[in-house]
């Protein structure tokens, strides 16, 4: 899953795909008449509301993508960073950025765009962008205090309000459409223009307006990835399909002793399970961890082969399962549990003195392997005892 930084885009590129998408921005800001003053200021004049329509327009449509992709399993939003708010300096600071943005009829994105093609109010406005941001360092020392108060954490608006995230993307588009016809209204009220469309530009825009709506309906009904991953991992089909890749016990301490390299030996148990007693060189990756994104390299690797285990077959198989969903790596279970194979190999039962061959043969076996499992165990134990993992990060960023 996304975001695209850092898992597919790497950290050397950031830098060359924002200045292209820098360049993109511009030239669809000039190209909108976001470069002109006038336009920008008629907004808060009431003659023209294109600016609140195009930025609530591109807002609307991110707000869908976001939803829609981490609905379906698209985009990972624990990875994306949610500014903390201050409501104090929030307010303090909007006041101030709407007073400049009437005074000078720029926001520091327009200013940039409009100097860029050699405009004087925009280049004007640019230099006291940086006089603003130099006066602010020297004050702030005086003002650090009232900047962070009133501190809620990272919170989101439908965190705020107890709605769901599909709630609040309905509520916020359908309000949409209505501010988008007041405004229209307001402006053909101040311009002295006729409110009154052809019937064939309503219906267009009717149609336009349905479409927000519309996919979100679609994505709130249609069952998310978690859903579909919980449909797959409880039927009964794929976890009878475990049951053909499964190993005995002592062809998994087999292939331990003789061929620990090749395998991934994981422990699907709780963190505590696995403290108390867990099969040597094997990992802990709980079974309610594994969609984690710091797993997915085991998952998605065909270099080794992995082997789930638990105290409870059930869990064994549904871990087999959803390795399969996140990956197409080489899987198998362990046929049977941890306790039984704790019991087989490092508590074995010493076999009669009648007892055939065989049994006398398997129970050496099993002593044996129980020991030069321990004595790996402990030779590459520097190497084991943690399991690698790729950590994601939060990925940063945002408009000046």
């Amino acid at each position: 899953m996304g975001p695209l930084v850092p898992s597919i885009i790497s950290d050397e590129f950031d830098l060359i795909i924002a200045i292209i998408l820098g360049f993109g921005f511009g030239f669809i800001l000039e190209q909108a008449g976001f470069s002109s003053s006038k336009k920008l200021v008629g907004l808060f004049y009431g003659y023209n509301f294109v600016v609140l329509k195009v930025f609530f327009t591109a807002g609307i449509t991110a707000m869908i993508g976001v939803l829609a992709f981490s609905h379906f399993g698209l985009l990972d939003i624990s990875l994306i960073y949610v500014n903390p708010t201050f409501l104090k300096s929030a307010i303090v600071g909007g006041l101030v950025m709407g007073v400049g943005f009437i005074v000078g009829g720029f926001c520091p994105g327009t200013s940039v765009c409009a100097s860029a093609i050699g405009k004087l109010d925009g280049i004007t406005f640019v230099l006291g962008s940086f006089l603003g941001i130099y006066f602010f360092m020297e004050i702030y020392p005086f003002i650090s205090d009232m900047y962070f108060e009133g501190g809620i954490g990272a919170v989101t608006m439908p965190e705020m309000l107890g709605i769901s995230q599909i709630s609040f993307a309905l509520i916020l588009s359908i309000s949409a459409i209505g501010i988008f016809v007041l405004v229209t209204y307001i402006e053909s009220r101040v311009n002295k223009t006729s409110f009154e469309l052809p019937k064939k530009k309503v219906v267009r825009m009717s149609i336009l307006a349905l479409v927000p709506i519309l996919i979100i309906a679609v994505t709130g009904f249609m069952p998310n990835r978690l859903e579909r991953i919980e449909a797959q991992i409880n039927d009964p089909v794929n976890l009878k399909a475990a049951e053909a890749k499964s190993l005995d016990p002592d062809k998994l301490a087999f292939e331990i002793v003789h061929n620990y390299y090749k395998w991934n030996v994981i422990d699907v148990r709780s963190p505590e399970a696995y403290k108390a007693w867990h099969l040597p060189l094997s990992i802990n990756i709980p079974l309610d961890s594994m969609l984690n994104r710091e797993w997915e390299t085991y998952f998605k690797q065909t270099h080794k082969k992995n082997i789930f285990y638990s105290d409870d077959m059930g869990q064994t198989k549904k871990a087999f399962v959803l390795s399969q969903v996140i990956g197409k790596a080489d899987d198998h279970i362990l046929n049977g549990t941890s306790g039984e194979f704790r019991t087989m190999f490092f508590e074995p039962q010493r076999p009669q003195v009648d007892a055939s061959k065989d049994m006398v043969d398997l129970y050496n076996f099993r002593k044996k392997s129980g020991i030069q499992m321990n004595d790996l165990s402990k030779s590459l134990e520097r190497f084991h005892s943690k399991p690698k993992v790729k950590k994601p990060r939060k990925v940063q960023g945002g408009c000046a």
